[in-house]
């Protein structure tokens, strides 16, 4: 591999105006696929297999137009103080907001308050049901306007009005996170590289790169039902392995100009070693994103694969645009240990007689390395320890900033009805098979009601034909608490006996319990897509590294890192430490899909920074270097690299941390706490130690194994005849080399 992608950058150096034109022509015509494509909705969502999902299909069978998934408003209304919502002026008020909610094309039905008896038992606080045929995400603006212009009328007559429920989902505002990342991703680079030109080329690689993949997944979105969550995962993912993969060969050309080789052998030697790291890493990457369709879950599938897709266009972007782009440089990029004219006047270095900083911490694990494993094991076990404690749910208008209307509907609605009263379970009662199904609809209403807490159930709704009915629970704890999912649990649980009793089947069903079975569907996930990501991963760096334990090493490690972050999520999210430092306002259960999340993107950044510095350790030892000799080199050449890759990424994810949206807070820590501990407890001293006590034993495979296996040299040992004579002591000279 390391010859084929040797000769691959030599050709992109050489024909560069032929491969910039072709991925300038890929972007062009991408974009212009976004322009033209029409407007995606929203992403369908849904959960095989589950039994709210079999609810909410069978809801559409036999109640045709009733839109189960359409979206919902309630309008909370509470009376000034001293006052009462049956009051003349009051009720009349409430009266005429209903008859301007039901003027709107999008709306199916609006409830009454007064005959609806949804009024509080104080009288102080009453709410109205909005029905629409659409989901949030498909609402139009017009319908947006329409409700909060109604709301806004109701608060100039003098009641305190709020609207709760998915007819007002916000877009999460992150204000300029993104930028904010990006800006101190090229500080980061420009200190690391000396040079503003090389440091501009990673970031413009992966600009294109993230360009590409987004507006082609903007083009496909109406075709393939792909959401708006796709594009910004892809967008997340893209922008970090892009800066890390041309970090990486951008780095290693640097150090081959600064051995006195030419500009192009230089490029073609950076590509042939650091391009196959970028190879082998970028495939853990899409292993881990692909991995995610094993959940069997629409969305989550094609959220990872579209994420997938953004980081194959980044490793080939890394292996042809980057030499191309260096070839257009010339001398503006200069050797490892230069400056460039703008940051330090175009001189060298000066040459000090102490090793660099890789080296000395390298030399000081390989010294002590028992004592730094110890340490290091211990403090991601401490830190793991919360995670035991881990709840998973999904975040409610409860969890949303006590600033906006919806959180304000929420308390309101839980002070005057009872916390449970904001996530109603459904009960389907499928009575089709039954030989009373008004008898078996009876039961089930009489047999919930008995149950410890359960406050409410209304009165059955059948469809026209008399064989399903729908009933509403009303629980007397919130919809994202332990004991809330406790009596989804009885509920299914009583609802089989009856089933065996009167033939009919009882579902429960809802966003509550929709919720509910997401969370367990993820769950139950984990340990399958934890196999296969983590088995097809060791297998892969089998074939990297030619050994065993490495990538045992490599995958254990991952593992400590991963529950070092899920305890430090629970400790701020669900205990609340420190909540107040990153405002988190609603400590509560961990959003559902953050383990699984977690471990599909940071396994692959994880082995990103594995194979990076461990293929230059590799690569001195098959060079002829003792065990810790290797370990030294391996720091000496990549420790800067990866601290500069780390500290973007944590960076970039941090910048995610002031979303006003707790999901997306929750994400951004989670990921950038995770790729601390990785980074810089796993790579940077838990991997030199073992190393450091394994010795050679590190690098041993069988030889049934080592005659098994196919032979990529990632290390670069096939490029050692190739190109001698392509030296130039200055580094300075363009001229063309012999054809490859």
């Amino acid at each position: 591999m390391a010859t084929f992608l040797y000769k691959l950058g030599r050709l992109a150096f050489r024909r560069r105006h032929f491969v910039a034109l072709i991925w300038v022509a890929l972007l062009t015509l991408a974009g212009v696929g976004a322009a033209n494509a029409p407007t995606a909705g929203a992403s369908s969502f849904s959960i095989p297999g589950t039994e709210a999902q079999k609810a909410f299909d069978l809801l559409e069978q036999r109640f045709p137009g009733m839109s189960a998934d359409g979206a919902t408003a309630r309008v909370v209304f509470k009376a000034p103080g001293g006052e009462k919502m049956a009051d003349k002026a009051n009720k009349a008020t409430v009266e005429k907001t209903v008859k301007a909610l039901e003027d709107g094309s999008e709306v199916t039905s609006v409830t009454d308050p007064f005959k609806a008896k949804a009024v509080s038992k104080n009288g102080s606080i009453a709410y109205t049901s909005v029905k629409y045929k659409v989901s949030g995400m498909e609402l139009k603006d017009s319908s947006k306007d329409a409700l909060e212009s109604a709301a806004q009328q109701a608060r100039d007559a003098g009641l305190t009005v709020e609207v709760g429920g998915d007819a007002l989902q916000a877009t999460p505002e992150t204000g300029s996170t993104e930028v904010i990342g990006i800006a101190i991703a090229a500080v980061v680079l420009v200190i690391t590289f000396g040079s503003l030109i090389a440091a501009g080329l990673p970031l413009l690689t992966a600009l294109i790169g993230v360009g590409i993949g987004v507006s082609t997944i903007t083009a496909l979105a109406s075709a393939l039902d792909l959401g708006t969550t796709t594009s910004t995962l892809a967008m997340m993912i893209g922008l970090a392995v892009g800066i890390d993969y041309a970090l990486f060969i951008v780095s290693r050309y640097r150090a081959e100009l600064a051995e006195g080789r030419e500009r192009e052998e230089a490029a073609g030697r950076a590509v042939g070693t650091a391009g196959s790291a970028v190879v082998f890493a970028g495939l853990t990457v899409v292993i881990a994103l692909v991995g995610l369709s094993v959940v069997n879950i629409p969305m989550l599938t094609k959220m990872g694969v579209a994420a997938a897709g953004t980081v194959a266009i980044a490793v080939l972007i890394a292996l042809t645009m980057i030499p191309a782009l260096l070839g257009y440089a010339g001398r503006k990029v200069q050797p490892a240990g230069r400056k460039s004219k703008l940051l330090g006047g175009g001189r060298a270095a000066k040459k000090a007689d102490r090793p660099n900083m890789g080296t000395r911490w390298a030399s000081f694990v390989v010294r002590r390395p028992l004592a730094v494993l110890l340490l290091g094991v211990v403090g991601l076990g401490a830190a793991a320890v919360p995670a035991a404690s881990l709840e998973l749910g999904l975040p409610d208008d409860g969890s949303q900033p006590a600033s906006t209307t919806q959180r304000r509907a929420y308390d309101l609605l839980s002070d005057g009805f009872g916390p449970g009263f904001n996530g109603p379970l459904m009960l389907v009662v499928d009575a089709k098979g039954s030989d009373d199904p008004k008898g078996a609809v009876t039961r089930v209403s009489d047999t919930v009601k008995d149950l410890k807490g359960v406050v409410s159930v209304t009165p059955a709704t059948y469809n026209k034909p008399g064989d399903t009915a729908m009933i509403t629970v009303i629980a007397d704890s919130k919809p994202s608490s332990v004991k809330t999912e406790n009596l989804v649990h009885t509920i299914r649980d009583a609802g089989d006996g009856i089933t065996a009793d009167t033939d009919a089947k009882v579902l429960v069903t809802g966003s509550t319990a929709m919720n509910i079975d997401f969370s367990q569907k993820l769950n139950d996930a984990l340990i399958p897509y934890l196999a296969l990501v983590v088995g097809l991963a060791f297998l892969l760096l089998i074939v990297v590294f030619r050994s065993v334990l490495v990538p045992l090493k490599a995958a254990l490690g991952f593992l400590l890192s991963v529950m070092a972050a899920l305890g430090a999520v629970v400790a701020v999210f669900q205990w609340g430490w420190l909540a107040n430092l990153i405002g988190v306002e609603q400590t509560g259960p961990i959003m559902s899909m953050m383990p699984i999340f977690m471990v599909g993107v940071v396994f692959g950044l994880a082995m990103d920074y594995e194979v990076f510095l461990v293929t230059r350790m590799r690569e001195a030892y098959v060079h002829g270097e003792t065990p810790g000799q290797a370990v030294v080199t391996g720091f000496k050449h990549g420790a800067r690299v990866v601290t500069a890759a780390a500290v973007i990424m944590i960076a970039v994810f941090s910048g995610f941390i002031g979303s006003s949206e707790s999901m997306i807070k929750m994400i951004g820590f989670g990921l950038a706490i995770a790729v601390f501990f990785d980074a810089f407890v796993v790579r940077m001293a838990l991997v030199p130690a073992v190393l450091a006590l394994l010795g050679k034993k590190a690098w041993w495979l069988p030889r049934w194994l080592d005659r098994a296996l196919p032979n990529v040299d990632v290390e670069g040992e096939g490029l050692r005849g190739l190109g001698a004579g392509a030296r130039n002591p200055d580094g300075d000279d363009d001229r063309e080399l012999a054809r490859v």
